[in-house]
């Protein structure tokens, strides 16, 4: 199959190449030419802004960090949206329901179908292709791109018939990753400076019931090692969070745990850590303790 893509960043770069493994097509863009240069070396083509790649592809993949980097890649003047040959945008972002709604009723002025298929794993698992992939929207638009969004994945959840369905999934997940990050924070600051190899306890944890995303991934390949290094801002995380909470609250669910660990990624934001890896939370938990978890990797 052909495509765009839009976005070849730390998430969309990964999930590209994956596609073209496949022996997919792919026409690229992106503002940074480093985040291209590796496609284009395995022949993906180049289009020179967001509105080309739309008069060249029928279907466009979009993977961005942001609402509004979103918003000017698809309004502004040289967006999606003015393209000639664009029918199927597929949003791989968690942007929330409310965006989705705004950019399907505007893509579909145009006769362009959106598909919501954000995904969950971070970067090692787009780099690996292990990614929980969510997916709603048209059947027959979604089985139109499963060849290729099955690439990405051994799981791929259709949460819906309609936009937006998947991205409450997507909010559901984020939420409780985020809540269990900060937690896993705070208790292996606690077990390590108790007198806990910090070994021990991912061993222990993860064939306990304390087990989570934290202690299976984030904490082996980026905390133990202090590289945090796992590959996503702290701001794309504090999105997903504000995102998952007001999805609440919009429904009037009491948020009051998920709150707390709010404040946790606030409060390391407001110490300037918005552009850090979001494993090094666990630095600002540290400072507090007066304690650093040993390097064991």
């Amino acid at each position: 199959m052909e495509a765009g893509y839009l976005g070849v960043g730390n998430m969309g770069q990964p999930m590209a190449h994956r596609l073209l493994d496949a022996g997919h097509t792919l026409t690229v863009y992106d503002i940074r030419e480093s985040a291209m240069q590796p496609l284009l070396e395995r022949q993906a083509r180049r289009a020179n802004s967001p509105r080309e790649l739309a008069d060249q592809c029928e279907i466009v993949f979009v993977s961005l960090p942001t609402l509004a980097a979103f918003r000017a890649v698809a309004f502004g003047d040289d967006g999606l949206v003015n393209g000639k040959t664009i029918k199927l945008l597929v949003n791989t972002c968690t942007i929330g329901v409310p965006f989705v709604k705004e950019i399907e009723d505007t893509m579909a002025a145009q006769g362009v179908t959106v598909v919501d298929c954000p995904i969950s794993g971070g970067p090692p698992g787009a780099r690996a292709g292990t990614l929980s992939v969510m997916v709603s929207g048209d059947p027959d638009a979604i089985e139109r791109i499963r060849p290729m969004i099955s690439q990405w994945g051994r799981t791929l959840t259709v949460a819906g018939d309609k936009p937006g369905a998947a991205q409450v999934l997507k909010l559901t997940n984020n939420i409780l990753s985020a809540v269990a990050l900060a937690a896993t924070a705070e208790a292996f600051v606690m077990g390590a400076k108790g007198g806990l190899d910090p070994e021990v306890m991912v061993s222990a944890i993860s064939a306990g019931s304390g087990r989570n995303s934290a202690v299976d991934s984030k904490f082996p390949v980026s905390v133990l090692d202090r590289s945090f290094a796992y590959g996503a801002e702290m701001h794309i995380l504090m999105k997903d969070i504000d995102l998952a909470i007001a999805q609440g609250e919009s429904l009037g669910i009491p948020m009051w745990v998920c709150q707390a660990a709010r404040l946790v990624f606030k409060h390391a934001m407001f110490e300037g850590a918005e552009k850090d890896d979001l494993t090094s939370i666990v630095k600002h938990i540290e400072r507090r303790a007066g304690f650093e978890i040993p390097k064991t990797r």
